[in-house]
């Protein structure tokens, strides 16, 4: 019996090492701690918004680096834009509020867009340019506004250019197109001059990034990547622990996923 048991055990061991070998994410390490809202930067850098209203920003092995301490006296914090490390946006949407910080989370600038009449809007992007994407949902456009808070340029009314009215959560700048996500009609692209370029209707989606034109995503289940032109759609099963989480940051190597009283991090290949 026991020489049976043995057996049994030696043979589940093989097969969950066997599966591990498969599995597409590999653990890598992870970070404790009470976090509210988190953001990864393309080097690697780690800013998390823990439970006392304080932004810290961490080296990738998770050394502290620097801190803002007054996030409290915006708001409650919407977004986190990292995709310029030297110029940190935060978008405080209660009260149409971006704070500019540069990478060591000194504060560079306060915008009030309520000053320039936009009073509805949803998401912001770091531009091309240095300047900041804005989604104006009150006169469907996508605006583009400078560190002074004033518009630079912006799109045509949607309501003209869609029968149905997308709302967007999500605004990323990259290579030469504006992506929008709306996780009801799918992903908008747009030119920097507002034209739009394309839709494709990946719907339900949420923790959408877009990375060197790849665009990334997932469901409870998978996790996706597609090539826009291609069709070539590929899929990774998320494991049981991962569908846990409560945001799943992809990065180009490494998924980041946020739970009760942790930061994880996985390699996938």
């Amino acid at each position: 019996m026991y020489r049976k048991l043995i057996i049994l055990v030696l043979v589940a061991t093989a097969a969950l090492q066997a599966l591990a070998q498969d599995s597409v994410f590999v653990f890598s390490r992870s970070i404790p701690g009470v976090f509210t809202e988190f953001a990864v930067d393309n080097l690697g850098y780690m800013y998390v918004v823990n439970s006392s209203g304080q932004l810290k920003k961490m080296g990738p092995r998770g050394d502290s680096v620097a801190v803002f301490n007054d996030l409290r006296t915006y708001g409650k914090t919407y977004s986190i834009d990292v995709s310029n490390p030297l110029k940190v946006l935060l978008y405080f949407r209660d009260f149409g509020t971006v704070v500019v910080l540069d990478r060591l989370l000194n504060v560079r600038n306060v915008i009030d867009l309520r000053k320039q009449q936009l009073f509805q809007v949803k998401t912001i992007g770091q531009s091309y340019d240095n300047n900041i994407w804005v989604y104006d949902e009150q006169e469907s456009k996508l605006k583009r506004v400078g560190e002074d808070g004033k518009i630079l340029d912006q799109s045509t009314d949607f309501r003209l250019m869609f029968d149905s009215l997308p709302s967007f959560s999500f605004i990323v700048d990259q290579n030469k197109l504006v992506y929008l996500y709306d996780p009801l009609h799918g992903v908008y692209m747009f030119d920097y001059y507002g034209a739009f370029k394309n839709r494709i209707r990946f719907t339900g989606w949420t923790d959408f990034t877009v990375i060197n034109n790849m665009l990334f995503g997932r469901d409870e289940n998978m996790l996706y990547r597609y090539e826009p032109g291609s069709l070539n759609l590929q899929q990774y099963p998320i494991t049981g622990a991962m569908r846990n989480a409560r945001r799943i940051k992809i990065m180009q190597s490494n998924l980041y996923l946020l739970h009760d009283n942790r930061l994880d991090v996985y390699e996938y290949r």
